[in-house]
């Protein structure tokens, strides 16, 4: 079940309490830059890592690391165990270049070095086609993907540009909302909205473990939550795809997000302090377990800013406070006779009360609503180096999640009374296993295994104007998933390369859920600057676990005998680089869904809009006699960040359209039509040394208003609730285009005379405040239809301290 509209929007309108934002934001600045001004001495950092073969993780001996932007001439080798040390680097943002015989050169763009921190930098470098004398390949480390087996519709980023762009409230899912293909005109929620799919066909995967939803205020069949549980200063850079993604990757659709832990540092210790009105006040430290093993711990808490001011007494304008925590961490055990391990999770919980709100608005004085939810992750990772070409991975997991909702409300005009109570309890536990070989330079094979045993409790019933309870969910019940994967990738000539696949996967809780899923796709290189790609992928993913267990008051469940809903994609792309810092990248797709859970009457319903509407999706005796298309095209035009500025500009145009058991193609309700961004930012160095910068960026996003089926008013009118019109009338209606413009500020600070270093950022989000709809309600109070908005005008700050 979704969490509730009340829920979403009290907690943009508490967070909204930021009149005097700007004016702390002035006065920590000026305390924070006048005893920094007073020191004179120099101050510097290392950059330091590990270099290892792409395809094998074998260190790497002798590969140089210089820098290619600094008048010092920076450089070091690689020991035998691969690592590096760059000494004495005055802060900064600079350019590494990375060369190994036999191996293509790398560049490594925006590497940021600050006074708090060392710069800790693990790259992997791929083995040329041949080892070829006199002749130098090179890579752009901004056109390639961590993942080595991916092709089409993928793109690596950066928690640097996490929490560089404007509006991104340090959530690398609203990131993502700034690339092609991806849709997220939603202020209440960061739920990822790709090629006009539902969200809810998006697989989260966290150092290479499946999970459920790492969100706050996440609810059990979703992927998305108010506030994320994802800690940036947590993260290394990460993956995320958005079709015909690899054949590791299963019970997906639409895409798929990879995200990873960084490791924490093996040789000091370092602390992090960070205050944000979103992110909350969080305290962060890292450092190693034993000097010179090469363990280390890395450990982060959070704690809402909301819930700590009413905690002390602080008024912030109302009494439904969103309070949520988090606790991240990763242990790692450094190399051993057994090899790596690494321990990682997130535990988190969040809640909130809503009593009423003021007449008129979505929150009736007689409402109340009382929400609750639990997240916890944890994984342990093994990795195992067999010999010079070959090594293991494996993981055990267990993902939690509960969710309770109380939900009551009255209506004085016709004495009417509902009462909704929910609680969900899943728990997930996986089981991973892959082989990887490299055969050769040109030849790379990967296997794999997972299963997943899911229990799940399920309650929920609702009462209106009756003394008798309806029974919706009653249900303690198990099942598992067991996925198997096999993938090739061969460069076939120098420029030529293909990967092809095989994925197979089958749910346990009936006979129907069982697919096999080929995956090809090819790259070709026209020349130094740009390549040619296509991909074809035939996906598979079975519907959210609650959906089975759907009954009518106190029924045996109808859904149970539902098979996978299936998907096959087609993508046909172009990259393009004609400078060194420029990208153009563009893609066209198709992608035709079937097998998709409908009504077995005639009707519009259609699985494939689930994740639209806040209410749950309570839908009885569906079959899979559904289908599906979305196809669009989509362009991408990139100037990295140097010379002191950066600009990317978005522009997807595409279909999205469904036939429910009705057999009438409709729009979805993801159906945004087009979608374009444009980001820019620039950087000024400033203080007698240029250590310090002050940064301005700006987010301009235009989106196509989403279809939605019209309230019947004069129905509505009659009963005294909202009544939407027929299926004849499915998703007609749409609601206003999505217009937004963002603004950040920001300033760092680096110490001359310390390892500490400050940064400091207002970012003024919809600067314009433009009203985007967000939902629409018949109002028995005023008898109309009554329309409510997303987040208005709101400033976020964050401070960071880093020694």
């Amino acid at each position: 079940m979704q969490q509730s509209p009340r829920a979403c929007y009290n907690i943009k309108r508490d967070l909204h309490s930021g009149k005097h934002i700007i004016v702390t934001f002035c006065l920590l600045l000026i305390w924070a830059v006048i005893p920094l001004s007073l020191h004179a001495q120099g101050n510097k950092q290392n950059i330091r890592g590990s270099i290892t073969d792409k395809l094998s993780l074998v260190p790497l001996r002798g590969a140089m690391v210089q820098i290619v932007n600094d008048s010092a001439s920076h450089q070091a080798l690689s020991d035998s165990n691969g690592n590096y040390t760059l000494r004495s680097i005055t802060p900064g943002r600079y350019e590494l270049r990375i060369i190994n015989n036999g191996y293509k050169d790398v560049y490594l763009p925006n590497v940021i070095v600050a006074s708090g921190k060392e710069t800790i930098l693990d790259i992997s470098i791929e083995e040329t086609f041949k080892r070829l004398k006199e002749v130098v390949i090179s890579s752009s480390d901004k056109g390639v993907t961590i993942n080595k087996l991916a092709t089409v519709s993928a793109r690596t980023f950066s928690m640097e540009e996490v929490n560089r762009y404007a509006g991104g409230r340090s959530d690398p899912a609203r990131l993502v909302a700034n690339f092609a293909g991806v849709s997220a005109p939603d202020d209440s929620r960061n739920d990822i909205v790709i090629r006009g799919n539902s969200p809810v066909g998006v697989c989260w995967r966290i150092d290479g473990m499946n999970v459920t939803n790492p969100n706050h205020f996440a609810t059990v069949g979703t992927t998305g939550g108010a506030v994320s549980a994802l800690n940036t200063n947590m993260l290394k850079n990460s993956d995320f795809f958005t079709s015909a993604f690899p054949a590791e990757y299963g019970n997906a659709i639409a895409g798929v997000f990879d995200l990873g832990f960084r490791t924490g540092n093996t040789e000091k210790r370092e602390h992090t302090v960070q205050l944000g009105l979103v992110t909350g006040l969080e305290g962060m430290t890292e450092g190693p377990l034993a000097k010179g093993s090469g363990a280390s711990y890395l450990v982060a808490y959070r704690q809402s800013v909301a819930f700590l001011a009413s905690t002390f007494g602080i008024n912030i304008g109302t009494s439904a406070t969103p309070a949520y925590k988090d606790l991240s961490f990763k242990i790692t055990s450094g190399n051993t006779k057994l090899g790596t391990f690494s321990l990682f999770g997130i535990l988190a919980n969040s809640s909130i009360g809503i009593s009423g709100g003021k007449s008129g608005s979505l929150y009736a004085p007689p409402d109340n609503t009382d929400l609750y939810s639990a997240i916890g992750i944890i994984g342990i990772k093994h990795v195992k180096i067999l010999n010079k070409r070959s090594y293991i991975t494996s993981s055990l997991g267990v993902n939690y999640a509960k969710n309770t909702q109380y939900q009551s409300s009255a209506d004085s005009s016709n004495n009417s009374r509902s009462i909704e109570e929910e609680k969900v309890i899943q728990t997930a536990y996986t089981a991973s296993v892959a082989y990887n070989n490299k055969i050769n330079s040109r030849l790379f094979f990967k296997v794999g295994l997972q299963d997943q045993l899911i229990n799940l409790d399920l309650y929920y019933r609702t009462r209106r104007n009756m003394p008798d309870w309806m029974q919706i969910w009653d249900n303690n019940n198990a099942t598992h998933l067991a996925q198997a994967y096999a993938h090739l990738k061969y460069n076939i000539t120098e420029r030529l390369t293909a990967n092809v696949g095989l994925h197979t996967q089958k749910l346990f809780l009936n006979t129907r859920s069982t697919s096999l899923e080929p995956r090809i796709a090819f790259k070709y290189d026209v020349g130094k600057k740009s390549s040619l790609t296509m991909g074809f992928g035939l996906h598979a993913q079975m519907q959210p676990i609650n959906i089975y267990y759907n009954q009518i008051q106190n029924a045996t469940a109808t859904n149970k005998d539902l098979g996978f809903t299936k998907s096959q994609h087609y993508v046909l792309g172009y990259d393009w680089q004609p400078f060194k810092d420029w990208r153009v990248k563009a893609e066209i797709y198709y992608q035709y869904l079937y097998d998709v859970p409908v009504d077995s009457i005639s009707g519009s319903y259609s699985m494939l809009n689930t994740g639209s509407s806040f209410k749950p999706d309570l839908s009885v005796n569906l079959k899979n006699n559904g289908t599906g298309t979305n196809y669009g095209a989509e362009l991408t035009i990139e100037k990295f960040f140097s010379k002191g500025y950066y600009g990317l500009f978005t522009s997807s145009v595409y279909e999205s359209k469904y036939k429910g058991s009705d057999g009438v193609e409709h729009n979805t309700a993801f159906n945004g039509k087009y979608v374009y961004n444009l980001l820019v930012g620039k950087e000024f160095k400033v203080g007698s040394d240029k250590r310090n910068k002050f940064t301005t960026d700006l987010k301009f996003t235009n989106a196509g208003g989403r279809f939605h089926t019209p309230i019947d008013l004069a129905t509505s009118q009659m009963v005294g609730n909202t009544v939407l019109k027929s299926d004849t009338y499915a998703y007609t209606s749409r609601y206003d285009n999505y217009f937004r413009l963002d603004f950040k500020l920001g300033f760092a600070l680096n110490s001359k005379s310390r390892k500490l270093s400050q940064t400091f950022s207002l970012d003024l989000q919809n600067v314009t405040n433009h009203q985007n709809v967000f939902s629409q309600s018949y109002d028995n109070g005023s008898k109309t239809i009554m329309t409510s908005y997303q987040l208005g005008f709101f400033p976020n700050f964050i401070y960071k301290l880093q020694f």
